[in-house]
Parts: C-alpha cells; structure tokens; sequence
C-alpha cells in the first residue's frame, strides 16, 4: 500500500538533514505504516492526512550524525 499524497509533491520530497536524500514509503519494520523514510540517514518522518511531516523533532530512527548544528544565535 502507498501512501496517498499528491504525485507532484511527492517526486520533490527529500529527507531534511544535510544528505537530502530521497525517501521512501513506510518504516523499516512495516512498510505499510504512514511514514516515509529516508534511504541515507533512515529516520521515518509521520504523514499526517497526506501531508508529510519533515521536522527532524518529529522523527523516528535514523541518525544523530546527521542532525545539523544549530548556528549562531539559535538554542
């Protein structure tokens, strides 16, 4: 099962840490889930009613090494 989002907003969409790699559909223990996730840094991003949740603060998995710094004035 795929999951249901507008086709054109969906060959655009990459994976928000600094690899920006594509991502794919479900989690790696049920690809049936509503998530999609990233095949460099595998974290699962939630869809929430077809929309795509790329907030690295509302993923799941995937790797620390790949989470940006936070720059100049942030925090």
């Amino acid at each position: 099962m795929s999951i249901a989002m507008d086709p054109r907003l969906r060959e655009i969409l990459v994976c928000p840490c600094p690899r920006n790699a594509p991502l794919r559909d479900g989690l790696p223990t049920d690809p049936d889930a509503e998530y999609l996730t990233c095949e460099s840094c595998g974290r699962s991003f939630p869809v929430r009613d077809g929309i795509p949740v790329l907030l690295l603060q509302e993923a799941i998995g995937g790797s620390e090494a790949d989470t940006p710094s936070e720059g100049p004035g942030k925090g």
